[in-house]
């Protein structure tokens, strides 16, 4: 399941880079065309990309709240959950390991 994240991050990220670069070139033909001039097109070019990754966040978090809500409607346990699990049988293993240890002492 990380593995198919991991994926759909990636592939996010390569959109972004391919979609800046074709921005750019996009921006580059007005600024040739005089239709805008470099400060404009670079301060376009800033806002665009901020907006770009504001969504990317937005589209990471989705995805990360979707695959929790998938492991959680499949049952699956948390990393967490193990080892909260893992503690009680710890604990649970210690108190019988006593009482085992007294009822000996106690038949001796």
């Amino acid at each position: 399941m990380k593995d198919l994240l991991d994926q759909l991050l990636s592939l996010s990220i390569g959109a972004a880079v391919a979609s800046k670069e074709q921005l750019e070139k996009l921006i580059n033909e007005l600024v040739e065309k005089g239709k805008m001039t470099r400060e404009e097109s670079s301060d376009l070019v800033d806002e665009l990309i901020e907006k770009g990754r504001a969504t990317q966040e937005k589209i990471e978090k989705a995805v990360k709240e979707r695959v929790e809500k998938s492991l959680h409607d499949m049952n699956i346990v948390t990393k967490d959950e193990l080892a909260e699990l893992e503690k009680r049988v710890a604990a649970l293993e210690e108190k019988l390991n006593e009482q085992t240890e007294n009822e000996q002492t106690e038949q001796e």
